[in-house]
């Protein structure tokens, strides 16, 4: 017997919200057993960052080596990678243990809309880990500064989605919640010509300050779904399902002085076993 196990790439939140900590409270919340290889070290709480520190190269693929060939996985997630040497590394991993699961959570814009990875580093992104990708989770901002115009209304969601697919990604999830309106639009869509490929999902906006993370926790939720045995439209789904509840359990509560963390223990399960 042994539990699903999911393994994240990304860096560490001091505050707790965001994140490699996000990442384990989400994979332990939905019945996972959660492994990290962290990128960067950050000074940060609800109100913003301080202080950043990047993990050495070296330090960081030991790490990933020290997980995989003992632990292993079955689905990976990827968050902010700060330049080209780590996205190297994390590509040869997916090779190299045969990663067939992975959600990469292409984090290059800050909350203010501030660029935090380099031009080079996004060429090599999208040249070496699209295609390695189960499927990307860009938001708005992301997704503008990935294909270099505005997207400002709901029709250059498709539009863009399109494009994300172009650009050498299986599939794709665009997230629309930075769009103005009562009602948030997120797009899901994959390769190919079936149906179950193309999804719009809709929902009310839930009024809250408390969305730190969010990202993150989505597509650390979507990961650990696929370590389940859900496939990518099932995951895509209940990871989205996990995310608006885990929001609106914590849209009450204060933790620090800005914008606060979503609830991710609102509905706990036992972590699962499997032959």
């Amino acid at each position: 017997m042994r539990y699903p196990r999911v393994l994240s790439i990304a860096g560490s939140d001091s505050g707790g919200g965001a994140g490699i900590q996000a990442d384990l409270k989400t994979f332990s919340a939905l019945g996972c057993y959660g492994t990290t290889a962290i990128t960067a070290i950050t000074a940060q709480n609800t109100c913003g960052v301080t202080a950043i520190h990047a993990v050495p190269v070296d330090v960081l693929k030991a790490q990933i080596e020290a997980v995989l060939s003992d632990i292993g996985t079955d689905a990976l997630k990827i968050g902010m990678l700060h330049s080209p040497e780590v996205v190297e590394v994390v590509t040869w991993a997916i090779r190299h243990f045969e990663i067939k699961k992975v959600v990469l959570d292409p984090v290059m814009v800050s909350a203010n809309g501030d660029p935090l990875i380099t031009p080079e580093t996004v060429d090599v992104l999208v040249r070496e880990l699209f295609p390695l990708a189960t499927v990307i989770t860009p938001n708005l901002d992301e997704a503008a500064l990935l294909l270099q115009r505005p997207l400002s209304d709901r029709p250059a969601l498709e539009a863009a989605t399109r494009d994300l697919l172009a650009l050498g990604a299986p599939a794709v999830l665009l997230k629309g919640a930075h769009l103005p309106g009562e009602h948030i639009l997120d797009i899901f869509a994959a390769q190919g010509d079936d149906a179950n490929r193309w999804l719009r999902m809709e929902g009310a906006r839930i009024a809250s300050r408390n969305i730190h993370g969010s990202g993150c926790t989505l597509s650390s939720a979507i990961a650990a779904h696929l370590a389940l045995g859900l496939s990518l439209p099932q995951a895509v789904g209940a990871g989205r399902d996990y995310i608006l509840k885990a929001i609106a359990a914590g849209a009450t509560v204060q933790t620090g002085q800005g914008q606060g963390p979503v609830n991710h223990g609102h509905a706990p399960v036992a972590m699962q076993t499997r032959n």
